[in-house]
C-alpha cells in the first residue's frame, strides 16, 4: 500500500454528508489521517481527542461518529474540541479495524518525540516518524487545554487511564471515564509522553470488541464537550492509583505459545485465558504459564535503571512460569502477535492507592 505520510486532512463542523451513514463508511471516506474541528461556546480554547492511533483500536472512532452524528447541532460544546484520527490507512485494511499497523511500517505511538532523533531509522520508518510529527504539531497548533488520547486493548479488560504525570486535574479528567489511573514512567515514543503544557492522558477503553467499551469512549467525548471547565472538574468518586508498570517481553528469538494446559512447547507458554487476569490480578504463587529449560533467561521485565528484574516478580516451579507476589496485570492478551510487537502485559506489585 502507497502512503503520503506527509498527508493530513482537514474537515470544519462536517455536515451529514462527511459523516456518511455509518461509522465504517466514515473510515473508508477518509484517505489519510483527518483533523476534524467542532466550533464550541468559547473559541479561543480548545480540546483535542485523538483516536485510531493503532488502527486496530476503534472505540474511539465509534464513539466519535456517533457523537457527531447524533449531537443537537444547536448546543455548542463549551469550547473548540480538535477530534484527530490517525492510522486511517491500517484501519482500512479489511476486515476493517483489525491491523494495528501496516506490515512493514511501524506502530506511529512508538514515533513521537525523540525516539526519531536516538533510533537509528530505516528509510521504510521514517513516514512513520513524519507522520507522528503531523499528529504532534496538529495538537500543537490549538494550543490545548487537555489532550486525551482514546485506546482499546486488544483483549477484554477493565477502563483505566494512563499519565505520565498525577496532578488534580489529571486525575479529575480520568473519572470522568473511569475509576483507576496508572502513572507511566515508560519512555516508548508515544503520544501521551510528549509535553503539550495541558493535562494528557490515555484513555484505554477497554478490550476492542466489547460494546461497554465504546459506551465508556461516548459518554467520556460528551463529558468533555460539556464541562465548563477542565481545571474545575468534579470528582464524583474514588480514583485508584497504581505506580509505575513494567512490561514483561519475551526475549528477541524466544516462542510464544498458549495453550490450555503444558504441551511441552519451547520457550514460553502462557495459558490461553491470560486476559482473565486483567480482572483482579494474580496471586503470589499462582500459575500463569510454562517455559522451557531455559527458565526466566526466556523474559525480560526492564526497569527504569535497565536492569532485568525478572526474578523480583516471577520464578520457576518445576516448569511453570509462577508469580512471586500477588500482581496487577494491564492489557494481558491472548493475540500473539500483539504481545510480540507490544508486551505480553503490563505489570505492578499489588498495592493500593486511592484518593
Amino acid at each position: 500500500m502507497e502512503i503520503d505520510f506527509s498527508e493530513i486532512n482537514y474537515l470544519q463542523d462536517p455536515s451529514w454528508q462527511d459523516l456518511h451513514a455509518d461509522y465504517e463508511q466514515f473510515l473508508l471516506s477518509m484517505t489519510g489521517p483527518t483533523v476534524i474541528d467542532i466550533t464550541g461556546v468559547e473559541t479561543k480554547k480548545c480540546r483535542v481527542i485523538t483516536t485510531l492511533l493503532q488502527g486496530s483500536e476503534p472505540s474511539g472512532l465509534i464513539a466519535l461518529h456517533r457523537w457527531l452524528s447524533t449531537r443537537d447541532t444547536s448546543e455548542l460544546p463549551q469550547t473548540n474540541l480538535r477530534f484527530i484520527i490517525c492510522s486511517v490507512e491500517a484501519a482500512c485494511i479489511k476486515p476493517l479495524l483489525s491491523k494495528r499497523f501496516i506490515d512493514g511500517s511501524k506502530d506511529i505511538n512508538r514515533c513521537f518525540g525523540k525516539l526519531s532523533v536516538d533510533e537509528n531509522i530505516s528509510q521504510e520508518h521514517d513516514g512513520c516518524y513524519e507522520r507522528a510529527q503531523l499528529i504532534e504539531k496538529a495538537v500543537q497548533e490549538v494550543n490545548p487545554e487537555v489532550v486525551i488520547d482514546l485506546h482499546n486493548a486488544a483483549s477484554p479488560c477493565p477502563t483505566f487511564a494512563v499519565s505520565s504525570v498525577i496532578t488534580p486535574d489529571t486525575i479529575s479528567i480520568a473519572s470522568l471515564f473511569c475509576q483507576t489511573i496508572i502513572l507511566s514512567g515508560l519512555q516508548l515514543g508515544s503520544l501521551l509522553e510528549q509535553k503539550f503544557s495541558c493535562p494528557t492522558i490515555t484513555i484505554e477503553c477497554g478490550g476492542r470488541v466489547d460494546e461497554q467499551a465504546h459506551e465508556v469512549a461516548y459518554a467520556g467525548i460528551n463529558h468533555i464537550a460539556k464541562c465548563e471547565r477542565i481545571d474545575a472538574i468534579r470528582q464524583e468518586k474514588n480514583i485508584e492509583i497504581i505506580y509505575l508498570p513494567l512490561r514483561l517481553k519475551v526475549k528477541e528469538g524466544v516462542n510464544l505459545s498458549y495453550a490450555s494446559h503444558d504441551e511441552g512447547y519451547s520457550g514460553v507458554t502462557l495459558k490461553q485465558n491470560i486476559d482473565c487476569f486483567n480482572f483482579g490480578g494474580a496471586n503470589q504463587d499462582e500459575m500463569i504459564g510454562w517455559i522451557d529449560g531455559n527458565g526466566l533467561e526466556n523474559l525480560e521485565l526492564i526497569n527504569k535503571h535497565d536492569a532485568n528484574i525478572i526474578g523480583e516478580y516471577f520464578y520457576i516451579r518445576e516448569n511453570q512460569l509462577v508469580c512471586k507476589q500477588n500482581l496487577r496485570l494491564f492489557k494481558a492478551t491472548s493475540n500473539k502477535q500483539i504481545a510480540l510487537d507490544d508486551c505480553l502485559f503490563y505489570v505492578v506489585k499489588q498495592v493500593n492507592n486511592r484518593i
